[in-house]
């Protein structure tokens, strides 16, 4: 099953947590920090939107921040992906 975001919103999917420090002690996964960067799976077309013409700026592939309690979650195919409004993208990591 794929996912086609509509109007200005964005697919996208956590990026793994680090299972090492930098120092090269491993970390058990109830240690791992969750990672607030998410890699870009899919972007809607953008378009009109009440009223306001959006331009989708982030692409396919990108590793962006959200906001913390952005988005809605859902599970496809087991796989966990989170859909937000481009607006609630915070950040392009590069």
């Amino acid at each position: 099953m794929t996912l086609k975001p509509l109007a200005d919103r964005v697919i996208i999917k956590q990026v793994e947590a680090e299972e090492t420090t930098k120092a090269g002690i491993i970390l058990t996964s109830a240690a791992q920090e969750k990672p607030q960067v998410f890699e870009v799976v899919e972007v809607g077309p953008g378009g009109k939107i009440e009223g306001h013409e959006v331009v989708m700026v982030v692409k396919k592939g990108d590793r962006i921040i959200t906001g913390k309690y952005s988005g809605t979650e859902v599970k496809i195919d087991g796989e966990e992906f989170t859909i937000v409004r481009q607006s609630d993208i915070l950040a392009i990591v590069k």
